[in-house]
């Protein structure tokens, strides 16, 4: 039986590129084949294949590509597909083509509906202001990110939803005048430097004291990742004049992350998946699920 894993093979700056998930993937492979309970009368392989363009971009056209060519030389099983990714909310969607898709990593859709949860809970019933970066010439990250919010906050209520977008340059200060005129509740989602420059933007302009709330989206962590292990980095900090009143902005800063598992069991599989990554990736994970490649 082969399952058959398409993912970016160099690109470390994707959360599922192969060295991250490719551990896991032994491991598992490993755990089913010492079972033989789970598959009577099977043995469970895998082949890889590298969805990177000739940039390292995990790209919509040499994925398919590589998935193709992957059937037609191993036949992996004709079983429902299992990603970690498939965050977009158009996944949702089991009527068709994504019936057979099972999504193990966290979707928009739940980022959306923690946002509902957040409304209710204080009673924020008005408008809520949606910021992102979107340069609409790469996968689109950010505006994706946001999607679930634009579709499930307007499930509550008589609650406006805006949008508003960074373009080239930056914009910073079109942006700071649309939160004033639009709104108190703010969903920010961009790159961690950007969004600095946004929040001190923010506090030069009195909007950091109180009467609005930033919420950062950062699925996987990155504006807390420091590069020196295992230092945590602090997400205002950079280390020029303007460290002071970042800490300061960001005081009105609430970061929206996913949450590592707190199970026992955690730990000791960590353990596992580190040794393994070492051992057969040349990559050395730090102690959450997030990691640094070693020189080769």
């Amino acid at each position: 039986l082969t399952l058959a894993v398409v993912l970016p093979q160099h690109n470390l700056t994707y959360p599922w590129a192969w060295p991250r998930v490719g551990p896991a993937v032994r491991l598992a492979a490993a755990a089913v084949n010492s079972r033989p309970d789970l598959l009577p009368g099977f043995t469970l392989g895998w082949v890889f294949g590298n969805s990177e363009d000739r940039h390292g971009v995990c790209s919509e056209m040499a994925a398919p590509l590589v998935a193709v060519d992957l059937r037609l030389a191993h036949h992996p099983a004709a079983l429902p597909l299992v990603t970690a990714g498939a965050e977009a909310h158009g996944f949702d969607d089991k009527s068709e083509e994504f019936g057979l898709t099972t999504r193990a990593g966290p979707s928009h859709r739940k980022l959306g509906e923690l946002g509902v949860q957040l409304h209710r809970r204080f009673n924020w019933t008005r408008r809520a202001l949606l910021v992102y970066w979107d340069e609409r010439v790469d996968d689109r990250p950010y505006y994706f990110a946001t999607e679930g919010l634009y579709v499930q906050l307007p499930t509550l209520r008589n609650l406006t939803v805006i949008d508003v977008v960074f373009r080239d340059g930056g914009n910073f200060s079109f942006i700071i005048q649309e939160i004033k005129a639009k709104g108190r509740i703010v969903y920010v989602c961009c790159a961690p430097d950007t969004l600095r420059e946004l929040m001190l933007q923010a506090e030069r302009e009195g909007l950091t004291g109180g009467d609005f709330a930033f919420f950062y989206i950062d699925t996987f962590g990155a504006s807390l990742q420091g590069q020196r292990f295992p230092e945590p980095r602090r997400p205002w900090h950079r280390g020029d004049p303007h460290d002071a009143r970042a800490r300061r902005a960001f005081q009105a800063v609430t970061i929206i992350t996913y949450k590592e598992p707190e199970n026992p069991e955690y730990r000791p599989f960590l353990e596992r998946l580190k040794e393994e990554a070492r051992e057969h990736f040349n990559f050395s994970m730090k102690d959450g699920l997030v990691g640094h490649g070693t020189a080769r």
